[in-house]
């Protein structure tokens, strides 16, 4: 039997939305499963630890093509044959990355699990197009609260199983679960027809750049989320290292236990939904960026306190999350046909900033410690803030707005 016709607007039932939550969350999670792997993967494989880094770095690579590649196709395709495609071309990906007699092939099967590991960034927009209007910030911070809990999750799993049975066993595991989440989507998602037919593939991919000159608000939002993630990125890189020196001298296991504060964040997600949906999503925005310069006031001048340490952490995850589902309901409200593309051009730009975080978190504790850390997380957030008020003065601005009003 055919699936009915998917409405945009018409809604979604508790059951679809509780799918479709637990199908991002699952598989994001598989971007995340090697971090407390990588030990074992070294051991297993016979290379040395510090070859096995390139692991992550080409999963996250691999995510970002993906993202560029196969996201815009939601805006083209009708996304359930679309989803439960890559995921079933992740668990192949997953299954070799499993039996990877290599590290070259590891590596190979670590980009591909990161290429195809998008599914969820078409199901947010799927999502967002069910909803109706006044829920669809309520039901984007849903999905992406289930998102939050599958990065979350992730290092707990496998850091478990791989202790238990292996590295092998977990990406094992990992290709079953991507395997019955491809059928499950093709049974339950709804059919819809695809809503950008004019040109081709490569066409698509070009109107990406147009989009940023016609929409002023996307660019606004992808700016202060790329300042956001790259904030909260520079604060999760020196964190180890911060916690691995003195007076902590923590060990792996307990660091580990850190990503466990990162609940709140993922619990205030359709919170912040809510917030957008009863008002501007720009003011949660702003709020957002208050809240992590205040965590990281109190990160600068008490990381080396465990108590201060604890609610900085806590604080700038919530200022994360609750900046980024206000972001993407801002976007997801400029053109309903073009939903896919606006969510590919704002998290490539969210996931540079993480990018650019990172290191630049990695240089600034080479060099001047977490003093310097905490100057390059606050500088991050000036940087965001700086864009958003820029934007929030045009709007201000006499006389009518326009989508060129840059």
């Amino acid at each position: 039997m055919p699936k009915p016709a998917a409405v945009p607007g018409a809604g979604l039932s508790r059951l679809l939305l509780g799918i479709m939550t637990f199908t991002t969350a699952a598989a994001v999670a598989n971007l995340w499963y090697n971090q407390p792997l990588l030990g074992l993967m070294s051991a297993g494989l016979r290379a040395p630890l510090p070859a096995l880094g390139l692991v992550p770095t080409l999963t996250q690579l691999g995510y970002a093509a993906g993202l560029l590649l196969f996201v815009p196709l939601g805006d083209r395709l009708p996304r359930r044959p679309l989803v439960a495609a890559l995921l079933l071309a992740t668990s192949l990906a997953l299954a070799a990355l499993g039996g990877a007699p290599t590290l070259g092939w590891a590596e190979a099967a670590s980009a591909a699990v990161g290429a195809f590991t998008v599914a969820p960034q078409l199901i947010v927009p799927l999502a967002a197009d069910l909803a109706p209007d006044a829920r669809r910030g309520q039901v984007v911070g849903t999905v992406m609260g289930g998102l939050l809990l599958g990065v979350l999750a992730a290092r707990t799993v496998s850091g478990f199983v791989g202790h238990a049975w292996g590295w092998r066993a977990m990406y094992g595991l990992a290709a079953a679960v991507s395997l019955l989440l491809a059928g499950l989507v093709a049974l339950t998602f709804p059919h819809e027809p695809p809503r950008h037919r004019e040109g081709g593939y490569l066409p698509m991919l070009a109107s990406l750049w147009p989009l940023t000159r016609e929409e002023p608000e996307l660019v606004a939002a992808a700016l202060a989320g790329a300042g956001l993630f790259a904030s909260f990125s520079a604060f999760w890189t020196a964190l180890t290292f911060l916690l691995e020196g003195a007076p902590y001298h923590y060990n792996p296991g307990t660091i580990g236990l850190f990503g466990l504060l990162g609940i709140g964040g993922a619990s205030i997600a359709p919170l912040a939904g809510r917030w957008a949906d009863r008002g501007d999503p720009r003011r949660t925005v702003g709020r957002s960026l208050t809240l992590a310069a205040l965590a990281w006031l109190d990160l600068a001048l008490g990381g080396h306190r465990l108590a201060w340490l604890i609610l900085g952490t806590v604080v700038l995850d919530l200022a994360t999350q609750s900046g980024h589902i206000s972001n993407q309901s801002r976007i997801y409200a400029l053109r309903p046909d073009a939903r896919s593309r606006l969510n590919t051009v704002y998290m490539v730009a969210y996931f540079l900033g993480g990018s650019l975080g990172s290191g630049a978190a990695s240089a600034a504790w080479a060099t001047a410690g977490w003093t310097g850390v905490s100057i390059t997380g606050v500088g991050f957030i000036l940087l965001a803030a700086g864009s958003h008020l820029h934007r929030m003065r045009q709007l201000r601005r006499p006389g009518p707005l326009t989508r060129h009003s840059m």
